[in-house]
């Protein structure tokens, strides 16, 4: 069965996974080397720890399967997501430089505005929703993407976006984070990177931080591995094995999360101090049309809004299958009052919500519960 055709379930089970040997493990467990035997002239794949692993390669194949089934294209992980972002960043810009950045994106973004205006490159941004980057795209060499954004969950048409960046000589890179390849696949929708933070959904236990950077261009890749190799932004080996282990329960997992997220948004719809209350699965909601054109699942992240701050600080405090705690896409469902960073631009009541595995029913109730028990 060719990869194309095969299921998702399936190829999340058997992504990346080596011929089997006789004797040997069906996952081979992670090589710790830092240095591999090396005599005479350098060949061979595997040298020095910096720039290879084995246990890298095989969790590299098993993303690329994710994201461009059946394709020839290039993944290369990294230490965090962020790690992930900063290498397609700095790889593909120079002093001089345009580049188009969302204005609601991931907190961190702000930062590598400054950094990337230190260098001489031109910072543009606009938001996700509406397509708006499109008004400040002309002259920009790259056009960076968040959709679903984190934490407003706005969608843009990303094919509409990145024919418009190409039509004028820009990349396209698309931070995949909130959907994952099961969600959304952004090369086939014309983006030329695929990146996300591979510690959220993707590995789903909250007990790996991990990046990655897919794409089809063999000389943009080289540049991202060269900043990589540089930047020495390396996963260790241990994280790289978790990663891969984890992909195998991908499917079970983000179709749990997705059915559960749907039901709690639908049950917080009917709540009367709930506000703004955000899921593209939802049918009424202003990204579901477009979100439905290119994603196959809608992730597992919920965003509203209480009153007041310490309206929402009650509620966490009376969840009780609910961890306070600022990542998401975990088995374990999270929440937090997103404010409390300081970088969104959101209201102090603003909640994001991640649905994790428990039981819909039990999820929901508690949620209920702990804005009956916040009324006070």
């Amino acid at each position: 069965m060719s990869e194309a055709v095969m299921g998702e379930g399936t190829r999340a089970v058997r992504a990346g996974l080596p011929e089997p040997v006789k004797n040997e493990p069906t996952l081979p467990g992670p090589v710790f080397a830092a240095h591999f035997h090396l005599p005479g002239e350098v060949s061979g794949p595997y040298a020095y720890g910096r720039d290879e692993n084995p246990t890298w390669t095989h969790l590299e194949r098993a993303i690329g399967e994710l994201e461009a089934p059946g394709e020839d294209v290039e993944t290369l992980v990294f230490a965090s997501g962020v790690a992930a972002i900063a290498a397609v960043l700095f790889s593909q810009l120079s002093a001089g430089d345009a580049v188009v950045l969302p204005s609601d994106g991931y907190q961190v973004l702000p930062l590598l505005r400054a950094q990337l205006e230190a260098y001489g490159i031109e910072v543009r941004t606009a938001p996700t929703a509406g397509d708006a980057q499109l008004d400040v795209l002309d002259g920009a060499k790259l056009l960076l993407i968040e959709s679903p954004c984190n934490p407003g969950l706005d969608v843009c048409d990303i094919r509409r976006l990145a024919g418009a960046a190409h039509a004028r000589g820009a990349l396209v890179a698309v931070d995949n984070t909130l959907a994952t390849p099961l969600g959304q696949r952004p090369l086939a929708l014309g983006a030329d990177f695929s990146m996300a933070s591979g510690t959220k959904q993707l590995t789903g236990h909250g007990d790996v931080l991990l990046g990655y950077v897919t794409g089809r261009d063999t000389a943009a890749m080289a540049a991202v591995r060269r900043w990589r190799k540089i930047i020495g932004a390396i996963s260790g080996p241990m994280e790289a094995w978790l990663a891969h282990r984890s992909l195998a329960t991908l499917q079970l997992r983000v179709d749990r999360q997705n059915a559960t997220a749907l039901l709690l948004a639908e049950a917080l719809r009917e709540r009367p101090e709930v506000t703004g209350l955000r899921y593209p699965g939802l049918s009424d909601d202003p990204a579901h049309k477009i979100a439905s054109q290119q994603m196959r699942r809608y992730g597992s992240v919920i965003s509203f809004t209480l009153p007041t701050r310490a309206r929402a600080e009650r509620f966490l405090r009376a969840l009780r299958l609910v961890d306070d705690a600022t990542s998401f896409g975990g088995v374990r469902s999270t929440a937090e009052r997103r404010r409390r960073w300081g970088g969104d631009d959101v209201p102090e009541g603003f909640i994001r919500l991640s649905v994790g595995a428990e039981d819909p029913d039990d999820l929901v109730t508690d949620v209920l519960r702990a804005l009956d028990g916040s009324d006070r």
